[in-house]
């Protein structure tokens, strides 16, 4: 129940956007009538999402065919932002994707690009100035925000790291890796040798 609700607010917000940025409609014609599902592995739960041809539908637990399929974390979807991570992602694991590459690449590049003018939308409700000094604050709190997060990211990671012993450090990691390596081709060369002495 609370997931429809979810999926019913979020496609409202995504027709509001659209309506607020008609250009994206050039951009979604070419991908019109194909399905996207996203699979967010922290819910357990898969959306899809496609484009009518004059607005959005989307779909909570979503078991039809789709052209693309994405499965991942919210954290790894929060990084789709940059199309350019896409690759990366799959690259390491963190992202499965099943399907049509383009229209996955499609759908971050639309997002991406997404440039409305919340101030002069604003401003028909606070006026020129006000609606200005709003966008202002909103874009000062959210890079306070983003500082904020790093340094406690970072702040973290030092603690585990380097105080508590919890975490293993990428140079532990990488001694780790070179020792088991040297240990294998040890064991190869030790295996040569005795296939060797067996063989007489």
């Amino acid at each position: 129940m609370i997931n429809t609700l979810l999926t019913a607010a979020a496609e409202r917000i995504l027709n509001k956007i659209l309506s607020l940025e008609p250009s994206l409609l050039a951009s979604l014609g070419k991908i019109q009538h194909q399905v996207l599902a996203v699979e967010i592995r922290d819910w357990q739960q898969t959306f899809a999402i496609t484009f009518t041809g004059h607005s959005f539908m989307l779909f909570n637990n979503y078991q039809e065919h789709v052209d693309c399929h994405i499965s991942a974390s919210i954290e790894t979807l929060s990084q789709l932002k940059d199309p350019s991570q896409l690759t990366r992602l799959i690259r390491q694991g963190e992202l499965d994707l099943e399907g049509n590459l383009h229209l996955a690449q499609a759908y971050s590049q639309i997002f991406s690009e997404l440039d409305i003018d919340w101030a002069e939308h604003l401003s028909t409700y606070f006026g020129d100035a006000a609606a200005q000094l709003l966008v202002q604050q909103l874009r000062n709190t959210k890079q306070r925000t983003v500082h904020l997060d790093d340094v406690l990211k970072t702040t973290t990671i030092g603690l585990f790291q380097d105080e508590l012993k919890v975490t293993i450090h990428p140079i532990e990691m990488a001694q780790f890796k070179a020792h088991t390596r040297e240990l294998k081709q040890h064991t190869a060369v030790l295996e040569q040798r005795i296939n060797q002495l067996l063989a007489r």
